[in-house]
C-alpha cells in the first residue's frame, strides 16, 4: 500500500495499515510530516496551525487517540465568543447575552425574524444565505453568519453551498430562549458546549505520535510525488522527485484533487481536467503575537465577522493547555483565510503584522507595549471552498477516479470535504479495514524510467 501525503489523514492511513500488519509507506513531500496540522515552537512559546481541537463525535476513534496519547488528552470546557460592535457574545448564540449586548429594539426585531423563519421555514435553502436567512431570520444571518462566511471562504454567500452550515449556531433554538428565560445562567451553560479534548503540547502531538507509531520504515518525507502512472483501470506505479518509480497494489492519496488529477499519466481527459481546476482551495496565514501578560481573555476561539476585519478568528493557546505559554505569559494566534498567491497571501510579513495588530489593539485585546515578539505563518490548501455547485462539479470526477480499482481518496483535500482531525481518523479506519476485507493481493510491476 502506497499513501500519498504524510499529513493527519495519510498518517491515520498508516497508523491502522501498521495496527493490522498491511505493509505500506507513507510519501511526504516535505522535510517533516504532520501537513497543515503542526504545532509551531518560538521560544518557550508553543502554538497551532489554527485553532484546533479534537472532538468527540466518533467514541471508538476518541478511545484510540487516548491510548496512542498515553492519556495525555484531557478534556477542555473553555467558551468562544464573538466581536461584534465593539462587543464580545457568546458563541452558540445564547438568547440572555444576545438580548444584553445587542439592546431590546434589535433584540426583539432579531427574534421575530427567527420566529416568522422557523414558522414559515419556506424557500429552496439553495445556497447558505437562502439556508442562513430561512433558518435564523434576516438580522442574525447579517451580523453573525454572512459576512463572516463570506471572509472564511472567499466568496459571497449566495455562492456557497448550504452544506458549510454545520452545527455552528445550533444554540439559537426557540426552546432555549424559554429555558434561559425560567432558568437563567444554568439553562445557558448546559447548551453552550465549548468542550474537546487536547494534548497538553499542542495539536501538533497527534501527527507526531501517529507518525511514530508508523515507523521510521514506513515514511519517506523530501518524496515529492510528480506523476501517477496507471493503465486507465489501475495504478501501476507512483514516480518521486521526477526520478524514481515504485509499483504499487494500491494507493490511498491524501493530495488535492486537482494536483493529482494533473500528474496521471495518461492524464485524464479535458472535460475532467476543466472540473477539477474550477474546485478552489482556501489557504491561511497565521499572525501570531507573543504578550508579557498573563492571559487575554477566557475564550478557545474569538470570531470576527465585521468585513472591514481582515481576519476571522483568533484563539489563545495557553487556553488549551497552559504548556504552550512560559510562565505569566500568553499570546495570541490570529487566522486570516486567502487565495494562494493572491494579494493577501503575498502580503510582506511585516505588513500583515501591522495591519493586524492596530486591529487586535483597537478590539482591546493587548497593547503595544505587552507585545514581546511575533511571527507570521503561510498554510496552503487549508481546506476546499464548497461552492453550490461543488457536488455537481465533483460527481464526474469522482466517476472518472472510481474506476480505478486500486485507488481510494482520504482527507479534506483528497476528497475535497470540510472534515476534522476525528474524521481523518475515521476515513483511515474504514479505508484500511476495506482493504482488508478485499484481501487485494496484486503482483508489483516493474517500471523503467
Amino acid at each position: 500500500m502506497i499513501v500519498l501525503g504524510g499529513g493527519p489523514a495519510g498518517l491515520a492511513v498508516g497508523y491502522y495499515a501498521r495496527k493490522y500488519g498491511i505493509p505500506f509507506t507513507v510519501f511526504e513531500a516535505s522535510d517533516r510530516t504532520g501537513g497543515n496540522c503542526i504545532t509551531f515552537t518560538h521560544g518557550k512559546f508553543r502554538f497551532d496551525s489554527g485553532a484546533h481541537r479534537f472532538h468527540d463525535k466518533a467514541h471508538e476513534v476518541t478511545a484510540e487517540m487516548q491510548g496512542l496519547l498515553d492519556g495525555d488528552f484531557e478534556k477542555i470546557d473553555a467558551p468562544s465568543s464573538i466581536f461584534f460592535r465593539g462587543r464580545f457574545i457568546d458563541f452558540p448564540l445564547s438568547p440572555l447575552n444576545l438580548m444584553s449586548k445587542l439592546g431590546l429594539p434589535a433584540f426583539f426585531r432579531a427574534g421575530l425574524q427567527l420566529l416568522a423563519a422557523r414558522v414559515s421555514r419556506k424557500g429552496k435553502n439553495e445556497s447558505f444565505e437562502d439556508f442562513a436567512v430561512h433558518t435564523y431570520g434576516k438580522s442574525i444571518a447579517e451580523f453573525f453568519l454572512l459576512g463572516y462566511s463570506e471572509k472564511l471562504w472567499g466568496l459571497p454567500s449566495g455562492r456557497l453551498s448550504p452544506a458549510i452550515a454545520g452545527n455552528r449556531m445550533k444554540g439559537l433554538d426557540l426552546k432555549v430562549f424559554v429555558k434561559e428565560a425560567v432558568l437563567g445562567r444554568k439553562a445557558k451553560t448546559e447548551h453552550l458546549d465549548g468542550a474537546f479534548y487536547y494534548p497538553s503540547r499542542g495539536i501538533g502531538t497527534i501527527p507526531e505520535k501517529l507518525a511514530s507509531f508508523c515507523g521510521e520504515e514506513g515514511i519517506r518525507k523530501n518524496a515529492r510525488v510528480t506523476r501517477i502512472i496507471h493503465d486507465k483501470k489501475r495504478i501501476r506505479a507512483v514516480e518521486l522527485n521526477g526520478e524514481e518509480i515504485i509499483g504499487t497494489d494500491f494507493v490511498v492519496s491524501t493530495l488535492p484533487l486537482d494536483l493529482f488529477l494533473r500528474m496521471m499519466d495518461p492524464l485524464p481527459g479535458r472535460d475532467i481536467l476543466r472540473l477539477s481546476r474550477s474546485l478552489r482551495y482556501r489557504s491561511i496565514i497565521l499572525t501570531a503575537f507573543f504578550l508579557d501578560k498573563e492571559l487575554v481573555s477566557e475564550n478557545a476561539s474569538i470570531y470576527f465577522p465585521d468585513p472591514d476585519i481582515l481576519f476571522t478568528r483568533i484563539h489563545e493557546p495557553k487556553n488549551r493547555s497552559k504548556k504552550m505559554s512560559p510562565a505569566g505569559k500568553t499570546s495570541l494566534v490570529v487566522e486570516i483565510p486567502c487565495q494562494l498567491d493572491d494579494a493577501v497571501w503575498k502580503m510582506p510579513d511585516d505588513r500583515l503584522i501591522l495591519s493586524v495588530r492596530s486591529k487586535l489593539i483597537q478590539a482591546g485585546l493587548m497593547s503595544k507595549n505587552e507585545i514581546i515578539g511575533s511571527v507570521v505563518k503561510r498554510m496552503p490548501y487549508a481546506y476546499p471552498v464548497l461552492e453550490i455547485d461543488f457536488e455537481e462539479k465533483l460527481r464526474p470526477v469522482r466517476g472518472f477516479l472510481n474506476d480505478f480499482h486500486n485507488l481510494s481518496f482520504s482527507g479534506r483535500n483528497g476528497r475535497f470535504v470540510y472534515g476534522h482531525i476525528h474524521n481523518m481518523m475515521k476515513m483511515g479506519s474504514e479505508i484500511v479495514e476495506e482493504y482488508r476485507l478485499k484481501n487485494i493481493n496484486v503482483s508489483r510491476y516493474e517500471f523503467q524510467k
